[in-house]
C-alpha cells in the first residue's frame, strides 16, 4: 500500500511543480509592469514625431499606441536602414492602418515610419531602444 501512495504523492508534487513553472513563465510573458505610450503625446502620430521619445524609457513589452487619421496615415514597422533611408521592404514590412494601432516593443530597436510621400523625412518616424525589465 506504502508503495502506491508514495507513487500518488510523486505525482501531485510533480503535477504542482508544472503548473507553478507555467504560472511563473505566464506572469514573465505578461508582466502587468507594462506600460502603455501614447506616441506622440495628445496630438497622437504626425509630423516631427522623432523627437518624442527623448527622455523616455521604453521596457521589453510595454505598448505603443498610435493614434492618427488613417487616411492619411499609417505605421511601418520597419529596420533601422528602413528608418534612416524612409524606406520600407515589401518582404518584410508590417503595416498598420487602423488609426488606433497598439503594437507591442521587443527588447532592442524597434523603428517605425509613416510610409505615405514624404511623411517619413518630414519627421513621422520613431526609433526607440527596449530594454529588459
Amino acid at each position: 500500500m506504502s508503495r502506491g501512495r508514495g507513487s500518488a504523492s510523486s505525482v501531485i508534487v510533480m503535477v504542482t511543480l508544472i503548473s507553478l513553472l507555467c504560472l511563473l513563465v505566464m506572469v514573465e510573458r505578461h508582466s502587468p509592469a507594462a506600460k502603455t505610450h501614447i506616441v506622440g503625446g495628445p496630438g497622437g502620430w504626425t509630423f516631427n514625431t522623432d523627437t518624442w521619445p527623448i527622455g523616455q524609457k521604453f521596457l521589453h513589452d510595454d505598448v505603443l499606441i498610435f493614434n492618427y487619421d488613417p487616411t492619411t496615415h499609417n505605421v511601418v514597422a520597419v529596420d533601422s536602414t528602413g528608418y534612416s533611408n524612409c524606406k520600407t521592404s515589401p518582404a518584410n514590412a508590417k503595416v498598420y492602418s487602423s488609426g488606433n494601432d497598439q503594437i507591442r516593443v521587443y527588447r532592442g530597436m524597434n523603428c517605425f515610419i509613416c510610409n505615405f510621400t514624404g511623411h517619413c523625412e518630414s519627421g513621422m518616424k520613431l526609433a526607440i531602444n527596449a530594454v529588459l525589465r
